[in-house]
């Protein structure tokens, strides 16, 4: 797949590196990581610059972030609430439990927008829940761009400054994108567990 996108971008320049962040949205398998550090790699022997490339990346990120978001109007909390009326029971699921972890995005939502644009994978699909939820759209998109120009600009400019050994930032951010899964892994488990726990107390009282 590397040999793939560095392709794409030689050939295409920005619309490349545009093209390929936005499917990297919505397709999060495609590594963002080789797409900017490749990028930054680039604008030191060919005419691309440092902010072209950001400036192309930040653009195919928000572009795909937004498509995502419009995923999530389409399928609102109305229509999952739906869904677990009928199936609910299967995962102990009620239409209560949605509508409090829609309330609890309304409220800390926009700083979960922010912060997951730092994490590999979660960072394109944040943008789901937060179509779901209605969040502002002008909210979502302010967050959305300040949080992928942050981390685009790091990988750009990283890779930039490493020249022909990007590749071994591609490797480091493969740690991390490891340990990231892990953490959040880890998280999602206690959650759970915390769940079922809160569900087993309130049928006793």
């Amino acid at each position: 797949m590397e040999a793939w996108i560095q392709q794409i971008m030689e050939d295409f320049g920005y619309v490349g590196v545009f093209l390929l962040i936005m499917l990297e949205n919505l397709f999060p398998p495609i590594p963002s990581e080789v797409i900017l550090t490749f990028g930054g790699f680039m604008t030191t022997f060919t005419d691309l610059t440092v902010t072209g490339v950001i400036i192309a990346s930040t653009l195919g990120s928000v572009a795909g972030a937004v498509i995502l978001y419009g995923i999530g109007l389409l399928m609102d909390v109305e229509r999952l609430v739906k869904i677990v009326d009928k199936y609910g029971h299967i995962l102990r699921l009620t239409r209560k439990d949605i509508y409090k972890a829609d309330a609890w995005f309304d409220n800390y939502g926009f700083w979960t927008v922010f912060f997951c644009r730092f994490v590999p994978l979660i960072r394109s699909l944040i943008s789901i829940p937060a179509g779901m939820s209605n969040m502002k759209f002008w909210l979502f998109l302010l967050l959305t761009t300040l949080g992928t120009l942050i981390w685009n600009t790091v990988l750009v400019h990283v890779g930039a400054a490493v020249g022909d050994n990007w590749g071994r930032i591609v490797e480091f951010m493969d740690i991390y994108s490891n340990i990231a899964y892990t953490v959040i892994a880890i998280i999602f488990i206690l959650f759970v567990l915390w769940f079922i726990r809160k569900k087993q107390l309130f049928r006793r009282n």
